[in-house]
């Protein structure tokens, strides 16, 4: 069953009538369970929920009236009974995975309902890409809403992208039925300073009633702040600390507060609810970018609601902020987020609130997991050539394609170095005396090569800088076709031999991720779809990542979870400091900077 053949609450009033009032049996069942009710924020022990054509008809301490000869008896046997999980932000294409195979690996962790921004996709293959991916989102069991995305370029005039988004183009998706919004506004510059592209955008969604999603990556809480908030964005998941969310929860702002796979900023956000008692009506869980080893080996929305927990949030909160939080952001209050009458009828039997073991989850009335193991098919969609041969080159790469040339006669020089913070999206923008070796500047210690290579129009362009923080040793590199957000291939490497050899390898197998070190390749994450995703199962592609990790850490890479650092240093949109096709980008600036200082 799909959301364009899954019944309306009106359409079905009649029928939830006729069960509530014991004239019509249910369909199924559940019984003798706790009802974990977080309008109210109650458990209710002892109680029944009643369900039909998908939808919750009746809620009470005893359902046996809507029994039926046919009607299916789920034992709840004591456990709580709780709303299936929402995941207010993310993007499908950081799991690596096509959207089937994502339902297919967070099923069996408890969520039933994404709220997720293909604008890695729009980068590559633009309105066609984020079409397939709605598409493909709308066949699943389980709930896959889609945000326009808003910014591609992300940051117009600092990167090249495969496709340019228009406010034509977000207009026309907002007719479509999956949308439900526009995907985070990363353009805050443009916002504040009121571009008529961005608020061009961000009226068309507001005039069609859908929510406009945030994205403000600046520490600066002042006028610009208050401008980005004025222009119309209704949430923001980019704070980092307890000052950003408190910031934004008094503008009337949703703050989203994330634990992705690098991404660990709820520790210090919820203290807001926890410390300073703000009302957590405007907080709500998100994961924003977890790969697929994260999610099969560590678990997805149930992952981060634990994290919320052990951090001191009451679990009855946190799961409020997993559930009916993110429900009532989006306008769907009425139709996700609580078990509750003429809702769909997604549910977990938990025997735990704060360990939150996920037993069954029911999506939509249908059992569709149980003990771990998803019980349903997840459709696929027939991906076109046109989305697999997207690594387009101009050439095979040569050491020479990343030299750095050195000032005449210089012998060492000063230069401007990304600094990768482990755990967190920003960088720092870092300055390094760097020795010059027959006339060509050489990474030294912490210091190693990186590369940005076009991909899109195969205009041959390496654009070369250098990167700290990854601790890299010996003759190695890391090559990837996920590059947030402009996705050409950044290679990072400390040989430039190496670096020529993982990048060919790219282009041959049409996108990914590769290692190699002293000519031999470690590791291997064919992502053939867009250079971003595998239609191949979960599991699969995270063994692939799983010895992508152990390649880095053989490497000498010490950082938890570096390949989610190494995919973003080229999103222009998060200070301090990044590489694009266009050069080094200050994003504190928003402005081009040269890599080598000038000579004194």
């Amino acid at each position: 069953m799909t959301d364009k053949t899954f019944p309306s609450w009106p359409d079905v009033a009649a029928q939830l009538v006729e069960v509530a009032a014991g004239r019509r049996a249910a369909d199924t069942i559940i019984t003798g369970g706790i009802w974990v009710n977080v309008h109210t924020r109650e458990c209710l022990p002892d109680h029944d929920i009643a369900i039909a054509a998908g939808r919750i008809a009746f809620v009470g301490p005893d359902a046996s009236h809507c029994r039926g000869e046919s009607t299916r008896i789920i034992e709840a046997k004591g456990r709580y009974m709780a709303p299936g999980l929402c995941d207010g932000h993310m993007h499908i294409e950081s799991t690596m995975l096509t959207p089937a195979e994502f339902a297919r690996a967070v099923i069996p962790h408890g969520t039933t309902s994404a709220f997720t921004d293909p604008h890695e996709i729009a980068n590559v293959l633009g309105l066609d890409g984020v079409r397939m991916m709605h598409d493909e989102a709308l066949m699943q069991p389980i709930n896959i809403f889609t945000q326009m995305p808003s910014c591609a370029p992300s940051a117009p005039g600092l990167e090249t992208t495969g496709f340019e988004i228009t406010a034509e183009d977000v207009a026309e998706a907002m007719t479509w039925p999956g949308i439900v919004g526009l995907g985070e506004m990363m353009n805050f510059p443009g916002v504040s300073n009121a571009d008529p592209q961005m608020l061009a955008e961000i009226a068309a969604t507001q005039r069609a009633n859908k929510t406009v999603g945030g994205h403000y990556a600046s520490p600066d809480l002042g006028p610009a702040f208050a401008a980005y908030v004025a222009g119309g964005p209704a949430d923001d998941h980019e704070g980092t600390c307890e000052a950003d969310a408190v910031a934004r929860m008094r503008q009337g702002m949703r703050s989203m507060i994330r634990l992705g796979s690098a991404w660990y900023d709820v520790k210090t956000q919820i203290t807001a609810i926890t410390e300073k008692a703000l009302d957590p009506r405007n907080m709500i869980l998100c994961t924003d970018d977890s790969h697929s080893g994260t999610i099969t080996n560590e678990g997805h929305m149930n992952r981060v609601l634990r994290h919320a927990i052990d951090c001191g949030c009451d679990p009855l909160v946190a799961l409020q902020m997993a559930t009916l939080n993110t429900a009532t952001h989006f306008g769907l209050e009425r139709e996700i987020g609580s078990l509750t009458p003429g809702r769909r009828a997604d549910v977990i039997l938990t025997s735990d609130l704060a360990t939150f073991p996920v037993e069954m989850v029911i999506a939509r009335g249908e059992v569709v997991a149980e003990s771990g193991e998803c019980l349903v098919d997840c459709p696929h969609l027939d991906w076109p050539g046109s989305a697999r041969n997207t690594v387009n080159m101009a050439r095979d790469l040569a050491a020479a394609d990343f030299d750095i040339p050195a000032p005449e006669g210089a012998n060492a020089v000063t230069a401007n170095v990304i600094g990768v913070v482990e755990n967190q999206a920003p960088t720092r923008a870092l300055k390094f005396e760097l020795p010059v070796t027959e006339g060509r500047v050489q990474g030294t210690g912490e210091v190693c090569q990186i590369a940005l290579v076009e991909r899109h129009r195969a205009t041959g362009t390496v654009t070369n800088a250098f990167v700290s923080g990854f601790g890299y040793e010996g003759r190695m590199a890391m090559a990837s076709t996920v590059a947030h957000d402009s996705h050409h291939m950044i290679v990072v490497g400390t040989d430039a031999e190496e670096m020529a050899r993982a990048a060919n390898r790219l282009r041959e197998v049409g996108g990914g991720i590769t290692i190699f070190r002293e000519g031999e390749e470690l590791a291997l994450v064919a992502l053939p779809i867009a250079g971003l995703m595998s239609d191949r199962p979960a599991a699969e592609v995270a063994a692939d990542a799983d010895r992508l990790v152990q390649a880095m850490i053989a490497c000498g890479c010490k950082l938890n979870n570096a390949y989610m650092q190494h995919s973003l240093l080229a999103l222009v949109v998060i200070p301090e400091l990044r590489i694009s096709d266009l050069g080094l980008v200050d994003v504190q600036k928003f402005e081009i900077i040269p890599l080598l200082e000038p000579q004194t």
